[in-house]
């Protein structure tokens, strides 16, 4: 944990200090984002979805996660009423208010906390929802700057004809192969180290949109993104599963997922969308620091409440 934190930290911080030394930051920014998606991430989520077993109950996973995620997005809607800012900055406000750190960077490191190995394989199945919604809807939504553009000829042009939809492809190439029964070869995948260079690549690029003055806590949009992701989701999610008759692994993983800060796919939206990356650094951090800081103690604090679900 101490090394993957490190990880994290050198390259945000890394970014941070040659922030300045960019001649078109925001330029520079979107290249190392799209160099991600369309290199290191297509071959991750190809290996990953090829290689796993699904069993029906397992199946609700990816839902819930889908149904967590468009409850945060109908949420980030209802509260814009108490918002300022333009449109860049309330369309950033939304995108944080629905994506969440479900992933191996958080939340998946977590389930493999509380439940071992089969913690950390429920997460990845739990996850599969993110590529089709963010790929499918969040884009979209970041990149259509009026109503009439919505599924014009050019729009569906340039979503489809893409090269940041690479990883919507490979979780696509990835299905086809297990629907023809192609099962994934037993060799050597150079999986741990693609993930340290797209986490390393992720985390530099919000390292260079960081400024001090982000970290405000008292601003409006971090106090109402702290009343979501830590409150009304969990509560709603725990009222779902208590009328479920889902095993215990599951339950711990929907109510492990629920608590989750917002994603760093904030940022990234908004840098290839040109939206308000500044805004969308800042909510990233303060939500993610108020989680680490006061959040993750109180779930280790009830931790057997949640290995004990019945």
């Amino acid at each position: 944990m101490i090394i993957f934190q490190l990880m994290i930290l050198g390259p945000f911080l890394m970014g941070s200090i040659l922030s300045k030394s960019f001649v078109d930051l925001p330029a520079t920014a979107k290249k190392i984002v799209n160099l991600n998606l369309t290199v290191f991430e297509p071959p991750i989520i190809l290996w990953s979805i090829w290689g796993l077993s699904l069993t029906a109950e397992m199946i609700v996973l990816p839902f819930t996660g889908l149904g967590m995620v468009i409850l945060g997005f109908i949420l980030g809607y209802a509260f814009l009423p108490i918002l300022k800012g333009d449109r860049k900055s309330r369309k950033t406000f939304i995108i944080g208010s629905s994506l969440a750190n479900h992933g191996f960077t958080m939340g998946g490191v977590l389930c493999f906390m509380f439940a071992g190995e089969k913690g950390l394989a429920l997460s990845a199945i739990f996850l599969m929802y993110f590529i089709p919604f963010t790929f499918l809807f969040i884009f979209p939504y970041a990149g259509i700057q009026k109503r009439k553009e919505i599924f014009t000829k050019k729009f569906l042009k340039d979503f489809f004809i893409t090269l940041r939809n690479m990883p919507l492809y490979a979780v696509l190439i990835a299905i086809g192969l297990k629907i023809s029964g192609i099962d994934r070869p037993d060799i050597y995948f150079p999986l741990n180290i693609l993930l340290i260079i797209s986490i390393s690549l992720y985390y530099f690029t919000l390292g260079t949109n960081f400024r001090f003055g982000d970290l405000n806590p008292i601003k409006v949009e971090h106090l109402i993104l702290a009343i979501e992701k830590f409150l009304l989701i969990p509560l709603l999610s725990f009222a779902f599963i208590s009328f479920t008759d889902f095993g215990p692994d599951i339950k711990l993983v929907i109510m492990i997922q629920s608590f989750m800060p917002t994603a760093i796919y904030t940022v990234v939206t908004s840098v290839i969308f040109n939206l308000n990356s500044r805004m969308a650094s800042g909510v990233f951090i303060v939500n993610s620091i108020a989680f680490l800081l006061i959040i993750l103690p109180i779930l280790f604090f009830f931790k057997d409440i949640f290995l004990n679900f019945n």
